[in-house]
């Protein structure tokens, strides 16, 4: 059974939400705090942590950074905070998915689920993929760039793995959105900018000057085929 902690002050939302994911057959855990979610997830090791931003004391951003300083655990973040901001900011220290209050239970168990798809590898296609430098294997989750190991986020892993499959191909942000998630959603397509600079920081040998992710100004992106 898959873990999940949820990490929530408001305890009617908290329980509302452990209720549903049970439900849908996880292993729940609910911490009202920043100090117990970062001892929870060491101690535990969740397969994922629902994270809400507003938190007391120690702020979900700092939490969500703590935890990516040891560990690609996936983070899907709840947040009342609706400024295009506060979303970005969130992305890009590492969070896989976002939510923003109020959503729907069933909406949260979906996500949980389409996040927790990509942790498990579930990809079409070839085992182990290559273009450019840079090998993906599919079953192991692991990505190698001219032969260096590099440890990515489940979310940057299915991003690198939808580019090397297709190298040269441009890809609407849209169309991003769709191949992690599985389905269409309603998702901030901006979002993709976020993943694909935490994806840049750590394949490219100089960010500012992608060698693989290239962007295709006014369309998206797309994967250097040389």
């Amino acid at each position: 059974m898959q873990r999940i902690l949820v990490v929530e002050d408001e305890m009617q939302i908290a329980r509302t939400l452990r209720d549903y994911l049970e439900v849908a057959g996880f292993d729940v855990t609910v911490v009202g705090d920043g100090s117990a979610a970062l001892a929870s997830a060491r101690g535990d090791r969740p397969d994922l942590v629902v994270l809400d931003l507003g938190l007391p004391g120690m702020d979900g951003l700092d939490v969500a950074s703590e935890l990516r300083r040891t560990s690609t655990t996936p983070i899907v973040m709840l947040t009342a905070r609706g400024e295009e901001s506060d979303r970005i900011v969130g992305l890009e220290l590492g969070a896989d998915d976002y939510l923003v209050k109020p959503f729907s239970p069933k909406e949260l168990v979906a996500r949980v689920r389409a996040v927790l798809r990509r942790t498990n590898g579930t990809t079409a296609g070839a085992e182990v993929m290559r273009a450019a430098g840079v090998e993906v294997d599919l079953p192991k989750m692991r990505a190698r760039v001219d032969g260096r190991a590099v440890d990515l986020t489940p979310t940057e892993f299915q991003l690198l793995a939808t580019f090397v499959r297709e190298p040269g191909r441009v890809f609407t942000r849209g169309q991003l959105l769709d191949a992690l998630h599985g389905v269409t959603v309603d998702t901030y397509e901006r979002a993709i900018d976020a993943h694909v600079k935490n994806l840049r920081r750590k394949i490219e040998p100089e960010v500012g000057h992608p060698r693989y992710v290239l962007t295709v100004h006014g369309v998206g992106y797309r994967f250097a085929d040389a």
